[in-house]
Formats: structure tokens, C-alpha cells, sequence
């Protein structure tokens, strides 16, 4: 019970004070950097660190979503997902440099939400637990949609990585899909759409 303890907090530390890893190519390594204004390097960096708090939240729901999940297959499925969102961490984190910006100030609090959240998820049962999952990656791939008309249109470096990034969560709601999610009632994915407004327009500036 302990040592689970102490991998969980392990994990928490490494998500919001570590550099994440990444083992495939960040998307548009290859691009050549585009010479933005100011202003656009600003607005592109602050959508990139709304994704990447996008990401710190996808690591800390999936941790808290295992760790309540009584289902071995599911709870496998889970922190596979987990592990390939840390990807998508390192990815923005290092287009964030980039692009001279910073990250989220308040990351410990849009982790300990999300958490939160997840345990929430997996103490509701299978279904709802992968029908919580999938509807978040179904908005997350919406939103991340709506990231690419508003990046800079020269700034295809951000593109790619946003790209890459969408096909990835696409995956991962059909995952959640084939294995039994359940259909979520209208109120709660509205109240779902409500709550990551909240955050992506706080992140925006913080």
C-alpha cells in the first residue's frame, strides 16, 4: 500500500517538475522555424501551453482513473494511454521553449482537478469510467481542431505537433469505444465543455 503511495506521488513530482521524456520524433522536428512577429510567437506560445496543460490534466486524469479502476484489462489500457500522453507533454513543453514562453503557473492546481476527476471516474464502474474517457478525448481532439485555424499560419511547426497530437487522442477515445464506454448523459458532457473553457481560457494568460 505504501509503495503504491509512493509511486503515485512519484508520479504527480515527475509530471510537474521533471522534464517529460519522449521516445518518437517530435512532429515537425524537420520544418524549418518561421519567422514570427512578436505578437504571434506570444499567441502561438500561449495555445501551446493551453495544450500542454491540456496534457498535464491527460496525465493526472489517467493516474487517477488506474488507480480507482478495478477492471485489470482496463486498468492496463489506462496507463498505456497515460504513458503515450507523456509524449504529447514533452512535445508542447518543448515547443513552449521554442517559442519563448512559459509554462502554466497553476499546473498543480489543473493537476490536482483532473486527478480528482479520475478517481471519481473509475470508482463509477467500467463503462462510465471509459465513456468519461473517451468523451474527454473526443473534446480534447474538438479543441485541438480549433488550435490549428488559430496558430499562426506560418508557424507549421506547431501545426505538426498539434496534428500528430489530435490523431493520438482520436486513438485513444476509439480505445475507450472498443473495450465498453458508455455514452455519457447531454448534462455532464456539457458540464465536461464548461470546465475545460474555464481552464483553456485561465491557461491562456496563466
Amino acid at each position: 500500500m505504501i509503495d503504491n503511495a509512493v509511486i503515485e506521488f512519484d508520479k504527480v513530482l515527475r509530471t510537474l517538475f521533471c522534464r517529460a521524456p519522449t521516445i518518437r520524433e517530435v512532429p515537425g522536428r524537420g520544418l524549418p522555424e518561421a519567422p514570427l512577429s512578436a505578437a504571434e510567437k506570444k499567441h502561438a506560445g500561449a495555445l501551446m501551453r493551453v495544450n500542454h496543460v491540456g496534457e498535464i490534466c491527460a496525465q493526472a486524469l489517467y493516474q487517477g482513473q488506474a488507480m480507482t479502476c478495478r477492471n485489470p484489462e482496463v486498468r492496463q489500457a489506462l496507463e498505456q494511454a497515460g504513458r503515450e500522453e507523456t509524449e504529447h507533454l514533452a512535445w508542447t513543453e518543448r515547443r513552449i521553449e521554442e517559442l519563448g514562453g512559459r509554462k502554466s503557473r497553476l499546473n498543480p492546481v489543473w493537476y490536482a482537478g483532473a486527478l480528482s476527476f479520475g478517481v471519481v471516474a473509475g470508482k463509477l464502474g467500467e463503462g462510465w469510467n471509459l465513456g468519461f474517457l473517451a468523451e474527454t478525448e473526443r473534446q480534447v481532439e474538438a479543441h485541438l481542431d480549433g488550435h490549428l485555424s488559430r496558430l499562426p499560419e506560418a508557424d507549421t511547426r506547431s501545426q505538426a505537433v498539434v496534428r500528430q497530437m489530435k490523431l493520438d487522442e482520436k486513438e485513444h477515445a476509439d480505445m475507450a469505444v472498443r473495450l465498453g464506454a458508455r455514452e455519457l448523459p447531454g448534462p455532464v458532457k456539457t458540464a465536461m465543455r464548461l470546465a475545460a473553457r474555464v481552464m483553456t481560457s485561465t491557461a491562456y494568460y496563466l
